[in-house]
Parts: C-alpha cells; sequence; structure tokens
C-alpha cells in the first residue's frame, strides 16, 4: 500500500480502517523517517493526486517538524538536520513547485510546510534565498495561484518566526505583501492572502513605521482594501488596523483625523457581522492603548519623570460619534445562538466597559438616556440592552456617582431576576455581580439586602447560565460585606442571617450530576468564598460543611472504578477538584480545629492522588488542599510525611506538568515553615530533587524562581544544619543573579527576572536569618561582596515590587545584625543603600509593614556606622 492509499484510509469514514492506517503511517514515521518525508514530498507534488491527499501529505510535512512543547521541537530539528542534504533539497523543491500547483489547497499544504522547515532554517542562517524567491514568486510570476500560495508561506512564515530573524527581510517582504494588497490587484484571492500576510508582517516592519512615506503607503493601501467589495478582504483589512492600533499607537493621531475615525464607524455599521467585529474590536483596542498610556504616564509621575508617552485622547474625541452606534449594536442580539459564540452584541457590551474606564464620568449621561428609554421596552432585546448598558459603565466613572445612580436602579433590576426571558435574567445577574463587586456601598444594608439575596438565591433554581453570574455576586456580597469582620475576627457580621440559607442552596447546585455552563463550579467556589470570609457565630455551620464536603469525596472515590468514557472522567475530576479547592478554604477557615478530622482528611486525600492518572488535573488541588492542612496542623503533620512524600517525590519528578510541580516546590516550603526542624530527615531528599530540577534544561523556567525562595524556606526551618547545602545553593544563586532582562525582550521576560530576583532575595534572607539565631555568620563571608553587588543592581531598577524592596531592605538589616562593624561597615555607606531605606520609609503607597522594616533596618545600620 503506497503512502497515499494511506492517507486517503486515515480520512475514511470506516473507524477500524481510519485507526489501521493511523497506525501504519505512525509506524513509517517512527521507524523509516527519511522514506517517509521523501514520500510525503512526492505525494504533495504529485499533480495526479486528489486534492484532499495532497492537502494531507502537506499537513504531515508540516507536524512531522512541527510542536508546541520544546523538547519535541529540538527532536524535529534534529531529525531534519540530520537528513542528507540532496534529499533537504528535493524535498524543499518540491514544496516550492506545490505552490505554482492549480489546486489551491496543495498551495496551502505547501505554504505551511514551507513555514515550518523556515522555523527550524531561519534562526541559524540557513536558506538564505527562501523569503527572496517567495517575494519574487509575488512580484513577477503571472500565475496567481502561485502569487497567493507565496503570499500564505510568507504570511505563516511571519506568523511562526521570530521578528528578529526577519528583519534583515522586512523590506522585500513588504514589497511583496503591499504590492499583493493594492487595489489594483484584480485577483481577490490574491489581495486576500496579501493582507493577510500584512497582518502577520505587522510586528518586525517598526523600522518602516518609522518613516513617513512608507508609513503613508502602508495605511493607504489598508484603508483602501477595507473597502473592498470582496468581504475576507474587508475583514482582514480592519484586522490589520487593530493590530497597528496596538502595535503603532503613538503614530496613529494623522490617520484618526483623516480616515480611521469614519472608516470604521462605517464599518461597525456594515450588514455583514464579521466586518462590524473587526470595527468593533479597533475602537476596543483604541480604548485599551489608551488605558495603558494613561497608567504608564501616572507611574511616571509617581517616580518623579517624564513621560515619553502621549494621550492623544482618541476615545474621548470620538465617543458622540461611536457611542450610539455601539449602544444599537448591543439590540442585535440573536435568540437562537450559541451564548458562547462571541457576536457583534456582545462585542460592543465589551467596547461599552472599556470606554468607561477610559473617558470615565462623560460615558454615563448617555448611556443613562439610553437606559431609560429601552429598559422598560416591550422588545426584550432592547431591555436586555438596556441592562447590559447600565452594568458596562460600572467601571471608569465616580462611584460616589455611581452609588446615587444604583441605588435608584437596584430595585428595577432585582424585579428584572423574574423577567420572562431568559437572557434578560441572565444579564441582570451579571449587572448585579457588577454592582456587588465595584459598587458595593450603592447596596442599602435594610432595603436592598434582603430582596437581592433572595433574588438571588431564587437565581440558582434558573437556568445553568445565571446560575454562574448569580454565584458571583453572592460571592462578591460576602467578601465585601464580611471582608472587614472576618479580619477582625468579629463573632457576628452583616451576612450572618443568610449564611446558613445561602449555604443551603449553593449545595443544592451542587448535587447536578452534570457542570452545564461551569454553573457547578461556580456554587463550589462561592461556598468556598462563603467559608473564607465566615464570621465566628458561622463556625459551626462549616464544621457541618466539612463533613459534607468529606462524604462527597468519600463517595467520588468509590464511584471512580465505575466511570467509562473521557467525558465522564472529565466531568469527574473537575467535581473531585471543586471539592478538593472547598475542602481547602475549610481547612483554612477551621485552623487548627482540624486536627480531630486530620486522619481522614489525609487518607481521602492520599487516595485522590493514588488513584488519579499522572496527568490528571486532580494532582495540584490535592496538593493545595495538603498545603493548608500543613499550616494548620504545624509540628503534627509529621505524622503524614512518610506516607505523602513518594507522592511528592513524583510530582517534583513531573517538569512536563510545570504548574504541579511548582506547586510541590512551595508544599516543600510550607513543610520545613511547619516542621521546623523535624524536617531534618528529608532534607537531603528534598535538596537533591530541587538541585536537579533547577538545573534542568526542560523544566519551565517560572518553576525555577519558586525553588529559590524554597531554599530559604528549608534554611529557615533546620538552621545552622542548612551549612551542608551552604556552598552549592550560593553557586546557583551567584549564577541566577547573572540574569538580566532589557526592555526590547518582552514583558514576559521582565517579569521573569523580576521573579527570579525576588526568589534570590528571600532564599538569602532566609539563609541569613537561619544561620543569625545560630550567630554563625562566618560561612557567609566568602559571599557578601557579591550579594551587595546583586542588590545594588536591583535597586536600580525602576520597577521592582515593594515585596523585593521590603526584602531587601530587611537583608540589609540582617546584614547590620549579625555581622561585625568591621566587615559590613564601609558595605553600608554607599549611596544606594540610604537611597533604598529612604524609599522604604517614605515612598507614596507603601505598606506600614515595608515602612517598619525599613525603620527597623535604618536603626541597625545607624548603630553599625556609629559603632554602637
Amino acid at each position: 500500500m503506497n503512502i497515499g492509499e494511506l492517507l486517503a484510509n486515515t480520512l475514511s469514514p470506516d473507524a477500524r480502517l481510519r485507526a489501521e492506517a493511523t497506525r501504519q503511517l505512525e509506524v513509517i514515521s517512527r521507524d523509516h523517517w527519511t522514506a517517509y518525508m521523501h514520500m510525503l514530498s512526492q505525494e504533495l507534488v504529485n499533480e495526479q493526486a486528489p486534492s484532499h491527499i495532497r492537502s494531507a501529505s502537506g499537513l504531515a510535512l508540516k507536524n512531522s517538524l512541527t510542536s508546541k512543547e520544546k523538547h519535541r521541537q529540538e527532536e524535529y530539528n534534529q531529525k531534519w538536520f540530520s537528513l542528507e542534504q540532496s534529499l533537504k533539497q528535493q524535498i524543499k523543491s518540491n514544496a516550492f513547485l506545490a505552490l505554482a500547483s492549480q489546486d489551491g489547497k496543495a498551495g496551502q499544504a505547501a505554504a505551511q510546510f514551507i513555514a515550518a522547515i523556515a522555523a527550524i532554517e531561519l534562526p541559524i542562517n540557513q536558506w538564505p534565498e527562501l523569503m527572496v524567491n517567495l517575494v519574487q514568486n509575488v512580484s513577477e510570476g503571472q500565475n496567481s495561484n502561485l502569487k497567493q500560495a507565496s503570499l500564505q508561506a510568507i504570511g505563516y512564515i511571519c506568523e511562526t518566526v521570530d521578528s528578529e530573524n526577519l528583519a534583515a527581510q522586512s523590506n522585500a517582504i513588504l514589497t511583496a505583501v503591499v504590492q499583493g494588497a493594492r487595489k489594483e490587484e484584480l485577483n481577490s484571492s490574491v489581495r486576500f492572502a496579501a493582507v493577510s500576510a500584512l497582518f502577520d508582517s505587522l510586528e518586525f516592519v517598526k523600522e518602516n513605521f518609522e518613516r513617513e512615506g512608507e508609513r503613508n503607503y502602508i495605511m493607504q493601501v489598508v484603508c483602501e482594501a477595507t473597502q473592498s467589495e470582496d468581504v475576507r478582504v474587508q475583514i482582514t483589512a480592519f484586522g490589520c488596523l487593530v493590530r497597528i492600533m496596538q502595535l503603532y499607537y503613538d503614530k496613529m493621531r494623522f490617520y484618526m483625523e483623516k480616515a480611521l475615525f469614519g472608516l470604521t464607524v462605517l464599518g461597525m455599521k456594515h450588514n455583514d457581522e464579521k466586518v462590524a467585529l473587526q470595527a468593533v474590536e479597533f475602537w476596543s483596542t483604541v480604548c485599551e492603548e489608551e488605558i495603558d498610556v494613561s497608567l504608564e504616564i501616572q507611574e511616571a509621575l509617581e517616580n518623579g519623570v517624564s513621560s515619553e508617552r502621549k494621550n492623544f485622547q482618541f476615545a474621548k474625541i470620538a465617543l458622540p460619534e461611536v457611542l450610539p452606534v455601539l449602544l444599537q449594536l448591543m439590540c442585535k442580539q440573536d435568540e437562537d445562538v450559541d451564548e458562547d459564540e462571541w457576536n457583534v452584541s456582545m462585542a460592543a457590551g465589551t467596547c461599552v466597559q472599556l470606554f468607561s474606564q477610559c473617558v470615565e464620568g462623560l460615558i454615563v449621561g448617555p448611556v443613562l438616556t439610553f437606559v431609560e428609554a429601552n429598559i422598560r421596552s416591550d422588545d426584550w432585546k432592547r431591555r436586555e440592552a438596556g441592562v447590559m448598558a447600565l452594568g458596562s459603565i460600572l467601571e471608569g466613572p465616580d462611584p460616589k456617582l455611581l452609588e446615587t445612580l444604583m441605588q435608584e436602579a437596584l430595585p428595577v433590576l432585582i424585579s428584572m431576576m423574574s423577567d420572562p426571558v431568559i437572557q434578560v435574567q441572565d444579564t441582570t445577574a451579571w449587572t448585579l455581580g457588577r454592582i456587588t463587586d465595584l459598587v458595593i456601598n450603592a447596596i442599602s444594608l435594610e432595603i436592598h439586602l434582603p430582596s437581592l439575596i433572595h433574588a438571588l438565591l431564587n437565581g440558582l433554581n434558573a437556568n445553568p447560565r445565571i446560575v454562574s453570574n448569580c454565584c458571583w455576586a453572592l460571592m462578591n456580597l460576602f467578601e465585601q460585606l464580611n471582608g472587614n469582620s472576618y479580619r477582625s475576627k468579629q463573632q457576628v457580621s452583616i451576612m450572618s442571617p443568610y449564611f446558613e440559607n445561602s449555604v443551603s442552596s449553593l449545595l443544592r447546585v451542587t448535587e447536578q450530576t452534570i457542570n452545564e455552563n461551569n454553573s457547578r463550579t461556580s456554587a463550589y467556589e462561592a461556598l468556598s468564598t462563603m467559608v473564607t470570609y465566615s464570621s465566628m457565630d458561622m463556625i459551626p455551620i462549616v464544621s457541618r460543611l466539612l463533613i459534607v464536603i468529606l462524604e462527597r469525596l468519600e463517595q467520588t472515590i468509590a464511584f471512580q472504578s465505575q466511570i467509562i468514557g473521557i467525558d465522564e472522567r472529565t466531568n469527574h475530576e473537575k467535581h473531585q477538584s471543586n471539592l478538593c479547592n472547598t475542602l481547602t478554604s475549610i481547612i483554612r477557615r477551621l485552623g487548627s480545629d482540624m486536627r480531630s478530622s486530620s486522619d481522614r482528611i489525609m487518607t481521602i486525600l492520599l487516595q485522590l492522588i493514588q488513584n488519579a492518572s499522572r496527568h490528571s488535573i486532580i494532582h495540584e488541588d490535592v496538593f493545595l488542599a495538603i498545603s493548608a492542612l500543613t499550616s494548620v496542623l504545624d509540628g503534627y503533620f509529621c505524622v503524614y510525611l512518610d506516607s505523602f512524600v513518594p507522592f511528592l517525590y513524583s510530582a517534583l519528578s513531573n517538569i512536563e506538568e510545570y504548574q504541579l510541580c511548582s506547586i510541590a516546590v512551595g508544599l516543600i516550603g510550607d513543610i520545613s515553615r511547619a516542621l521546623g526542624d523535624k524536617v531534618i530527615p528529608y532534607c537531603d531528599n528534598f535538596m537533591t530533587h530541587l538541585l536537579q530540577n533547577l538545573q534542568s534544561s526542560v523544566l519551565h523556567p517560572n518553576v525555577k524562581p519558586v525553588i529559590l525562595s524554597c531554599f530559604g524556606d528549608i534554611a529557615l526551618a533546620i538552621g545552622s544544619n542548612f551549612i551542608k547545602y551552604l556552598e552549592v545553593v550560593m553557586q546557583l544563586l551567584q549564577q541566577a543573579s547573572t540574569i538580566y532582562s532589557t526592555p526590547d525582550q518582552g514583558y514576559e521576560m521582565i517579569d521573569y527576572v523580576n521573579q527570579l530576583r525576588e526568589g534570590i532575595v528571600e532564599a538569602y534572607v532566609g539563609i541569613v536569618q537561619a544561620l543569625k539565631e545560630e550567630k554563625k555568620s562566618n560561612p557567609l563571608l566568602p559571599y557578601i561582596q557579591h550579594i551587595f553587588r546583586f542588590l545594588a543592581v536591583i535597586h536600580n531598577v525602576h520597577d521592582k515590587s515593594e515585596s523585593l524592596t521590603r526584602a531587601m531592605i530587611g537583608l540589609l538589616g540582617d546584614f547590620a545584625e549579625i555581622f561585625p562593624r568591621n566587615q559590613i561597615s564601609s558595605m553600608l555607606q554607599v549611596e544606594w543603600v540610604n537611597e533604598c531605606l529612604k524609599q522604604g520609609r517614605t515612598k507614596p503607597g507603601y505598606s506600614s509593614s515595608t515602612k517598619e522594616v525599613a525603620r527597623w533596618s535604618t536603626e541597625q545600620i545607624k548603630a553599625v556606622i556609629n559603632g554602637k
């Protein structure tokens, strides 16, 4: 059987035939990869083969070279490099030949495959002629199919290859895609491919956007494309405008005045909803950018520096024209549409929310006029739009203004929870959730609260989509109104009269066997929040709830062997996850009272881990419950440790599930804090796993800051016993401290380096305090100068977190306290130390705990400098 027949069989309606063909292809791919790639390449270029077979071969080729998993992608790269050069060249040539095929699907598949090769070769400066040839196909070719497929290839390459590796080709790429995107291009499919490729290339043509002439031409071509007769071109062109606004807001003032304002307002009124969606998205993006610019300007002012950004207030200027269109679009609901399907009504509502955050109080008047005209309409769509509009302006305007308005609106909204139309009920519940979240002071405890809770509890018996919003509103009420009572450990709280009835109503929701619209999960989340913020008089009810949750967990364990099918297993595990999360909240609330139930709880939790598959979602939630238990049991938790550590080590070794691994690392810290020096017998194994993970090239980077911080927890727990690990840990901390970020590396890298530095400082704090207690400073002497150099670097970082600043300042105080004056005095008498201490004492917005640490450290350092 040849490769074409196997590919055909993978698409067969016969499940047996399909499975066997897939198995055979996997065997060939695994055992004869070179032949597999060659045969697929031949099938892709075979003009006699059916279209769907050629397309399948191209997809198989692409999948043979691409993976979202980093280590798997590296394997594919090495396999590709291992092919003989002549065969690689033939495969590439076949792919290029397929671009010119009259079979458009084959051409598109070839374009995807070419992009997959490019992602491997371009970063190491191979295949230099690739972009030249593709651009030539577009600019010189007469074959429309070739031009279209080549443009698709350029787009895919721009989408998948790092922009740095394409910067040198940006002029040629831009020339090709802009030429294809012009209104003079008569073939609409070619123009669509060109505009799509332009969208994918926008991020790396920054230099071109800096040059006014080139920028003007690009903007002209995109604006003209929004007026194309081909709807596909229009949609993609508006998508380009959205992306351009994201990337080049600072360059958009001229174009907003001349064209974009009018084009996008017309676009929002377009008969085709997909065009209207993109036009609405444009204004959402304008608002998002201006919100970000305002925050940047505000942050610069707080730090005493001038901002390079300017807010052009496009949203404010456009509000009188854009808002009425958005409000009318909110009336275009489709009662038959899937509630999860994004539509123009939802998009308009989201856009109004963003306008509200952006222009603040200016939006209130026109929206209220719309609400008053529609909220009592006989047309349910206008009623629902009125409620949606009201809920959409609750973030941004002055809360005092909103409080007065919402006090008047609440009786109407509460009554609308009984509206005969589900969509109106759902939006009303959402709006009540927004009020309880953002304008809680509008709710009169005597006038509104009883009827509001009654309406929300009734809503728990309604359609599942309404249940989720009712749960959210209840969560907000308990958190906002009970927060102070919980923190001050008051005996009775505002929400005490409603607690028991709310728990009973939510438990009824959680009894359902399915989780439609996430309603069961929402009910469990509401229970968890209520438990967290319960006052002391509610503790007996929380204790009874604990029994219910434990019984349900035991029932799920007993039922596990009867599960059939993936969907049923997923639903079952999600239910167990919800139960574990609720249990975690109960454990934290009941505190040391949990000891009488801890044996039963640990038995259940260990059974859950034991029964779960390696990749089950339940592991993380079980570990979080155990983390809570360690915190409330303190040293008593040691009786469970021998039974638990095998599962802990397994999670630490499961580096593919990095979030679980991170939780496991945090759990070592929890255990160390809870057990103190009782953890010493386990520390060698803990440290071995942590050090191995820290040096792993496969483990997700986000776990590593958590590991560094964990070293500090272990040190604090075992004191001078940590000296045996000191040399290797300090070397690793020094290595980690050499990692820097630059502004052009993006927020993710900057955030990662900040987390890494925070982990390093927390490790130093734990180690120094551990040895301080033992009065053993000498082992730290070889590292002290490096630590100070590292702290000086961090001090000069503009956007470090308050917690990092506090940890640094505390560490300086610890050094002053632990080291003799002759060893430390000169290091403490440098300008950056004074600046750091002053910042901790005086910076606006810093918490009292940070200021207290700064005052203490200042006193310690003064004592050293003055020789006291």
